[in-house]
């Protein structure tokens, strides 16, 4: 009799743990990391996307694996969760506290370690940046370097090299070649002129304004207005 006895006592201790576990699932099994639990239910609602696909970040120039992104947030927002694998340039036109002044800033890194990440934007401002992404290898030589420019890259690396200039009232250029495909952009207020060497000219009159302009082109940069005006010239290197 007392072998059947602890045979029953075990029997409803046993059925007592099934219970329980099956009725809490707040319970965590001990070979479950605490940790993976949360990060599983950090992204199990939202929604990610590739950068390219991010409708805040509108393509709006593309040549092969060169993107020109227009990157424009406004007050309050956030943008998707996004993938971030190929290198990119950012020259930015405005936070969401005011005007920038266009700083160019390279994160090289993104082609070899991806990042997923939201943008926010607290405001009171739009936030606007200007964005080159480069999906291709690098150049790992400087034979690519441009002709006519008078001083040294602000950011050289295997993906980009940038110039940031601050032009005078009436201030030009000199006459200017890229080897790789080239985008000006007009980093604060004011009227900037690009002009061919044909005498072809694109006129910029605002923060944000850009222009391409393929390998091999020649041309220079004039400030138009009556105040010092900020110019990007950000190549992609292929």
């Amino acid at each position: 009799m007392s072998v059947f006895f602890i045979n029953r006592k075990t029997l409803a201790i046993k059925i007592r743990i099934l219970f329980l576990a099956a009725a809490s699932i707040s319970i965590l099994s001990p070979s479950m990391p605490m940790q993976a639990v949360a990060e599983e239910n950090n992204f199990t609602d939202e929604k990610v996307v590739h950068l390219l696909e991010e409708p805040r970040h509108r393509t709006v120039h593309q040549e092969g694996d060169l993107y020109l992104l227009d990157v424009q947030v406004n007050p309050g927002d956030t943008s998707f969760q996004h993938v971030h694998d190929q290198a990119i340039l950012l020259t930015t036109i405005h936070t969401g506290s005011g005007p920038a002044y266009g700083p160019v800033r390279s994160i090289p890194e993104y082609a070899y370690e991806p990042l997923t990440h939201s943008v926010s934007n607290a405001g009171p401002g739009l936030l606007r940046i200007i964005a080159l992404v480069n999906g291709g290898q690098g150049v790992t030589d400087k034979s690519d370097s441009p002709k006519g420019m008078r001083s040294d890259p602000n950011i050289e690396n295997p993906w980009f090299r940038s110039y940031r200039l601050e032009l005078a009232p009436g201030e030009q250029t000199d006459l200017q070649s890229h080897d790789n495909h080239t985008v000006v952009v007009q980093g604060s207020d004011g009227v900037v002129h690009v002009t061919r060497e044909d005498g072809l000219t694109r006129e910029l009159d605002s923060a944000g304004e850009w222009e391409w302009r393929q390998p091999g082109s020649t041309f220079m940069v004039k400030n138009m207005g009556n105040l010092p005006v900020i110019v990007a010239i950000n190549e992609g290197r292929e």
